[in-house]
This record gives C-alpha cells, structure tokens and sequence, in this order.
C-alpha cells in the first residue's frame, strides 16, 4: 500500500528531554492506526513532526511523498491537535465556510455538520458552546479539506459517552470511504473500537506494532478472576484490583499462579481466567519496557 507519512529513525530532543528516541513507522493508506502510549511518551510531539509543526533533531519525516513543511502537502491532511483556539466571537457555520476556504476540495457545510452530529449548532457563536461541543467542532474541521490523511490527538477528551460515540461514527464513515486515520487517546476502548492497528510508544520507542489481537497475544498477559480474601503474594503478578468484591489479578503466567494460589491453602471461589483487554496489555508492555530502563 502507498505510504502516506513515513518517520525514519526520528530522534526530537527538547533541551536535554529525548521525546522521541529512533523512531521508525510508516503510516499506509486506507489504514487506521491507534497510537497509545502514557503522557510524555512521546505521541504529540510524533504527530507534530509528521504535520510539519516541528522538525526532527535527526532522521526523516515525509509527508504525502514530500517534506511536511511544504504547504502544497499540508492540504492533503487534516488535524484535530490537543488545544485548539477557535474565535469565540464567530458561528459554527462561519468556522466551517473559513476553514473550507482554504482548501480547493471541500465538504459542503451542512454533510460535515450532520455527520459530526453537529447541525444543530450552525447559527450558535463558539463561546456560547461547552467544551465538549467546542471539541466536536474542532474535530469535525479537520476533515473540511476532504483530506487524504488525518490526525487526531485525543479527539474525544472531555465528550460524554454520546458525543463520544458520534464522533466515532463520523471518523468511521471517512475511513469506510478510503481516509486514512492517526489517532491517539487516553480512552484505551476507543482505539480497541476504532483502529485496525495500533502502535504502543514509550520512553520516545515504539515498543509494539501490530493489531489489537496480536498486542494482546504479544504481552501474553491474561486476567485471573476470583473471589478470596488475604492473599498470599503471587508469582508473575503485574496488578490488582478489587471490583464488587472480586480480586483481578494480571498476570504473564496464569498457569503458575492458580498452582500457587491451590498450594497456599488459601480458600478461594469463582475462579476465572479471561483473555486481557488492551488496556491490561497496554500497562503490561509499558511496565515491562519500564524495567529495562
């Protein structure tokens, strides 16, 4: 497939911080890719590089074939960054007619607003709007240039569930029609309900690279669910939680640690052992990746 954005052994330093430490990855089209990693990993500052607002301290970036700091590139993608200032003062309508004014190929105003869930917003001036809705509309923006390419870094932070859910429906239906999506989040059911891969970062490195299903796999962590009280301390235990009385433990080794658990004598009851979610699988690679540094 084309490679749309391509970062080759990218190191950013930032004074003495090392943002970003050799990365490599390719961005292809038709792809939506779901970039995970703790704050100061180095995600923001990645996407940052490929939309051409910052250059590396070495390697290469290339966006759509070409340098990202050519504006005739910068037509061909859209963004959503984390902060956005949009004039209080100015419609949502009169946004969207500014924005689409820059860009030869546009979405006619009222199909960006209606996918966006957003319609209802046209005539209202953005300080009038909460936060979430201001968020809405700035996601919704960066899809005004019919663009070939997007990035979205944390698109849905503050949206309650409904806004939220909108909004992935609108992103979905521009990857369904051949748009290629980048996008970061906190909310790790949302790249498990969005993206086809997705890339983990850490200490500025990729530490995994593949679909949902094969970062599970990759960490081999599994969760052993049950109910007890005072348990003994358990091999291969990366964390615990108690939920409504239950203890659910994550762990490499499964296998050992009911082996343990019936060795110590402890009374226990309701025993399950379930596949991870991302999340588990998540904290298990950024923790394991943790120890070695």
């Amino acid at each position: 497939m084309t490679v749309l954005a391509r970062a080759g052994d990218v190191t950013r330093r930032y004074g003495d911080v090392l943002a970003l430490d050799g990365v490599s990855l390719d961005i292809r089209a038709g792809e939506m890719v779901g970039l995970l990693g703790p704050n100061g990993a180095g995600k923001s500052t990645l996407i940052n590089l490929f939309v051409g607002l910052r250059r590396p301290t070495s390697g290469t970036v290339e966006l759509l074939g070409g340098s990202p700091q050519d504006p005739a590139r910068r037509l061909g993608i859209g963004v959503t960054p984390q902060e956005t200032g949009l004039p209080e003062t100015l419609r949502v309508g009169e946004i969207v007619d500014f924005v689409g004014a820059h860009f030869p190929k546009r979405v006619e105003k009222g199909e960006l607003l209606e996918r966006f869930g957003l319609s209802d917003l046209i005539k209202r001036q953005m300080g009038g709007l909460s936060g979430g809705q201001k968020r809405r509309v700035a996601v919704a923006l960066a899809f005004t240039g019919r663009p070939r390419l997007v990035f979205l870094d944390e698109p849905t932070t503050g949206l309650d569930v409904e806004a939220r859910r909108t909004l992935w429906e609108g992103i979905r239906a521009f990857h369904e029609e051949g748009g290629t999506v980048l996008l970061t989040s906190h909310y790790l059911e949302e790249i498990e309900a969005l993206a086809k891969r997705v890339v983990v970062v850490g200490h500025g490195r990729v530490l995994a690279d593949d679909t949902v299903d094969a970062v599970r796999a990759m960490v081999g962590v599994r969760r052993v669910s049950l109910v007890a009280e005072n348990l003994p301390e358990l091999p291969g235990v990366l964390g615990s939680e108690l939920v409504d009385g239950r203890t659910n433990l994550v762990t490499t080794d499964p296998d050992r640690l009911v082996v343990e658990l019936v060795r110590s004598g402890t009374p226990f009851s309701g025993l399950e052992v379930r596949p991870t979610t991302l999340e588990e699988a998540f904290l298990a690679i950024t923790s394991k990746e943790g120890a070695h540094v």
